[in-house]
C-alpha cells in the first residue's frame, strides 16, 4: 500500500504540472492585453505599465511560468489587483464555506443515493424502480439555477402556506440550517441522481454473481446478502462517481453560491471576472483543480480497502 501511494503521487506530478500550465495560461489566452482590460479601457499608458510591471507581464512566458510555479510552491499566488491583499488571503477566508457545501451536498447525494439505488436494484423492474428511476431523470434534467430558484420560491419568498419553522432563509450561509439546506439541495440533488444510477447499475451486476447464489443457498437472510455481500462489491464504481460528484460540487458551487448569495469561492471567482482581476482568478482555479487531483487520488487509495482482493502494486 505505501508503495502505491508514493507512486500514485509521483504520477500526480504530471497532472499538477499540466494544471499549473492552464492556470498560468488564463491570463494568456484572453483577446487582447491583460494588464490593460485590467486597467480599463480609460486608464493612461502609465497605470497600464505599471500593472505589467508589478505583476511580471514584461518579461518572457518562460520566466513568467516559472515565476509563477516557484512562487505558487511557497504560498504566494500573487496580490488581488482590486483590493491589494494577497490572493491566498482573499481565498482562505472563502475556501472552507465552498468545502462546507461541497461536503454537506457528497453527503446528502451519498445518503439519497445509495438509499434509492439499493431499494431500486432489490425490487428492480417492479413499481418502486421505475418511479426511483423516474424521480433520478428528473434530477438529471434540472439544472441547478433552475432548481435554486424554484427551491427560493417554494420555501422561502413564496412559501407562506409553510410553518413558520419551516421557512427556509434564501441567502447567507451557516447562520442555521435554514440558509444551509436549500444550498445544499440545489447543489446535490444532481449527484443523488448519479449515484442512484451507479448504484443500482453495480447491484444489478453483482447479485447475479455465483458468490451471491452460493451466500442465498446458505440460508443468509437477504439484509446480509444485500448489505455484507453485494453491497461492498457494488461500491468500487459508486466510490468513482463520489469522488467525481466531490470535485463537480466544488466546480458546481459557483452557480449556487451566486443564487444563494454566498459568500464562498464561487462567488470570489464570479466577482473576480467581473473585476477582471485575474490573479484572483488563477488562484481560486488552481485550489479547486489540485482539490480535485487529490480526491481522485485518495479514491484510488480507497479502492484496496474495500476489496482486498485488488492489486494495487
Amino acid at each position: 500500500m505505501a508503495k502505491y501511494i508514493v507512486r500514485r503521487l509521483l504520477q500526480t506530478i504530471p497532472v499538477l504540472i499540466g494544471v499549473t500550465i492552464l492556470v498560468f495560461s488564463l491570463m494568456h489566452l484572453i483577446p487582447g492585453d491583460a494588464a490593460q482590460i485590467m486597467a480599463g479601457e480609460a486608464a493612461t499608458e502609465e497605470s497600464v505599465e505599471q500593472i505589467r510591471e508589478k505583476l511580471g507581464l514584461n518579461k518572457p512566458l518562460h520566466i513568467q511560468y516559472f515565476n509563477y510555479v516557484s512562487n505558487a510552491l511557497q504560498g504566494d499566488l500573487g496580490n488581488s489587483v482590486r483590493s491589494g491583499r494577497p490572493v491566498l488571503d482573499e481565498i482562505k477566508h472563502r475556501f472552507w464555506v465552498t468545502a462546507e457545501l461541497a461536503i454537506y451536498a457528497t453527503i446528502l447525494a451519498v445518503f439519497i443515493g445509495l438509499i434509492a439505488g439499493i431499494v431500486s436494484a432489490v425490487r428492480h423492474y417492479t413499481w418502486a424502480d421505475v418511479t426511483i428511476m423516474i424521480v433520478a431523470l428528473f434530477g438529471l434534467s434540472m439544472p441547478n439555477f433552475w432548481l435554486g430558484l424554484v427551491l427560493i420560491q417554494w420555501f422561502a419568498v413564496g412559501g407562506d402556506y409553510l410553518p413558520e419553522f419551516l421557512k427556509m432563509r434564501p441567502s447567507g450561509w451557516g447562520d442555521s440550517w435554514r440558509q444551509i439546506l436549500l444550498p445544499v439541495i440545489c447543489l446535490g440533488t444532481s449527484g443523488a441522481a448519479i449515484i442512484a444510477r451507479m448504484t443500482r447499475a453495480s447491484m444489478l451486476e453483482v447479485i447475479d454473481q455465483d458468490y451471491i447464489r452460493t451466500a442465498r443457498a446458505k440460508g443468509l437472510s437477504e439484509r446480509v446478502v444485500t448489505y455484507r455481500h453485494a453491497l461492498k462489491n457494488a461500491l468500487i464504481p459508486v466510490i468513482t462517481v463520489v469522488g467525481l460528484e466531490f470535485g463537480a460540487f466544488l466546480g458546481g458551487a459557483v452557480i449556487t453560491e451566486t443564487i444563494f448569495a454566498i459568500n464562498g469561492m464561487g462567488r470570489l471567482t464570479i466577482d473576480a471576472i467581473r473585476q477582471r482581476d485575474f490573479p484572483i482568478v488563477q488562484g481560486t482555479v488552481l485550489i479547486i483543480s489540485l482539490l480535485f487531483v487529490f480526491v481522485n487520488m485518495l479514491v484510488d487509495i480507497s479502492y484496496r480497502m474495500l476489496n482486498k482482493r485488488i492489486d494495487l502494486n
